[in-house]
């Protein structure tokens, strides 16, 4: 029985196949009609739209019985006889259209009859509301701008295989409006973090991606080779090291939104290229950037979403309450049940480790340990927003110490459900103490650590020329907009994801 179920599939599958390479050699056909006949519709280099599908939808009132021009493609065709329906999306939406042969004329008709779902047209007509209360366009006007040649995904099921998707977004978007609305989001979250920052003085630059030290994160760098200078070059991983040169320099807020390249694998959360804010404040410290980071935050949800309440997953995130603050060495004994404030020594820290199966490497140290018990009992449990603070010092290279305890750096994590979104420092500014902790990032790279820095000798130069008191904060836009538009995976917000090649 299940021997013939196969056959059937089989067979099915079999017959598919011919039919789908005659739908696209009818199109190819179509198409050759049309540049015999001196119709070649890629040949068209412009068509005057005057009007959206969703603006007249938005606003029938102004645009009843008037003539309007919309361009777009045919995403569904009904014919009957002397009169036909069509619907045409566009950048905002879609609207239906009414297609006579008596407002055409007979070979325009025709010609219409024979365009494929699709298909790029511009139609004009004049706007009006059906018997059946559907705001349509009565066409008097319908022209073939580009002939598509393969076939879209069947309407009612769309686009679902979800590596496809990723692979093809092109179809992605035609065919599932809530990526297109995600994207859009997108734009306007970028958008609208320009003009907040502008609002607070500070200046969009631009720095280096090709870069002879990859300093500022702790990740593996893809590395490259400048033939012109005959060097080995890699991309940056971070924006960090360059901003800070221009506060030197006399820039007292500047901020940069661009690409960022780390060596390292894919998953729901990181994708090896993505999009990284970070901004620089003179004379200000981490507690500036936390009043600045819910600020934005808090904006951000208001403009964008409307509301400061926002679903996320199976979870409301509230970004209108105050975050709450706390230590790293609180929220560990608070979810770990594990005092760090009574473990004095590395060797106590790996003893603790041991006890409670917290995987550790020889190299690490007190303040690792510490880092490693806050990733394995802590991250989970921050839902709603959390700003962790005061960091150990073997794991913040670049920040400034605690005055009170320089075990402990001036630091913070904003979390939300459960996922960093940002990580920001009172900067270190001491010329001395940065060169011995690049020499303690050596020793870990010599130690086996890929993801160690290297001691940048220029910016050592920069400290040395003198930089002040400096508030810093990285913000990783693409997790910040998979919680705005409540995506759960950054394939998801990511026009281009990286994807392995199919040849391989």
């Amino acid at each position: 029985m299940a021997e013939q179920q196969n056959a059937k599939q089989q067979n099915a599958k079999q017959n598919q196949e011919p039919d789908l390479h005659q739908l696209l050699k009818v199109r190819r056909e179509k198409l050759a009609e049309l540049q015999e006949a001196g119709s070649d519709p890629f040949q068209i280099t412009k068509y005057d739209v005057t009007v959206h599908s969703t603006d007249i939808k938005d606003n029938y009132s102004e645009w009843e019985g008037k003539e309007v021009s919309i361009a777009g493609r045919m995403m569904s065709k009904r014919v009957m006889g002397k009169a036909s329906f069509c619907n045409v999306q566009d950048l905002k939406g879609n609207i239906q259209c009414y297609v006579a042969r008596d407002d055409l004329g007979e070979d325009s008709y025709k010609a219409f009859k024979r365009m494929d779902i699709g298909d790029i047209v511009g139609i004009k007509g004049l706007v009006f509301t059906t018997k059946m209360g559907e705001i349509s366009i009565h066409a008097h006007s319908v022209e073939l701008l580009s002939k598509s040649l393969q076939i879209l995904p069947e309407k009612y099921h769309g686009l679902t295989n979800t590596d496809m998707r990723y692979r093809q977004r092109y179809v992605d978007l035609i065919m599932n409006e809530e990526v297109k609305t995600t994207f859009v989001k997108r734009s306007r979250i970028i958008s609208e973090i320009r003009k907040f920052l502008d609002g607070q003085g500070f200046m969009e630059v631009e720095t280096p991606m090709l870069v002879s030290n990859a300093g500022g994160a702790a990740a593996r760098p893809f590395e490259t080779h400048y033939n012109a200078l005959d060097e080995d070059v890699k991309l940056r991983i971070s924006l960090e090291l360059y901003l800070k040169r221009l506060i030197v320099g006399g820039m007292e807020r500047v901020y940069e939104i661009g690409r960022v390249f780390r060596n390292e694998g894919v998953d729901t959360r990181h994708n090896p290229e993505f999009t990284l804010m970070e901004l620089y404040q003179a004379y200000t410290d981490y507690y500036g950037m936390m009043d600045l980071t819910e600020n934005m935050f808090r904006h951000l949800a208001e403009v964008v979403c409307g509301t400061t309440e926002i679903p996320y997953a199976e979870a409301m995130i509230d970004l209108g309450k105050p975050f709450e603050r706390i230590t790293m060495v609180e929220a560990v004994k608070k979810y770990a049940e594990v005092d760090f404030d009574t473990i004095e020594t590395t060797e106590e820290a790996k003893a603790i480790a041991k006890e409670k199966h917290v995987e550790f490497e020889e190299r690490h140290t007190r303040g690792d340990i510490i880092n490693l018990f806050f990733e394995e009992f802590v991250e989970e449990h921050l839902i709603q927003p959390t700003f962790v603070m005061d960091h150990p010092v073997d794991v913040s290279p670049l920040t400034k110490r605690k005055p009170s305890d320089p075990r402990y750096v001036e630091r913070f994590e904003l979390f939300i459900y459960g996922r960093e979104m940002c990580n920001a420092y009172s900067e270190l500014n001491d010329p001395i103490d940065q060169r011995e902790r690049f020499k303690a990032q050596e020793a870990a790279l010599a130690a086996g650590d890929e993801e160690a820095n290297t001691t940048d000798e220029d910016f050592l130069n920069a400290l040395e020329i003198g930089m002040p008191p400096t508030g810093g904060i990285g913000y990783g836009i693409d997790r910040l907009v998979m919680l705005l538009t409540n995506s759960p995976a950054i394939r998801d917000v990511l026009l281009f994801p990286t994807m392995k090649s199919l040849d391989k």
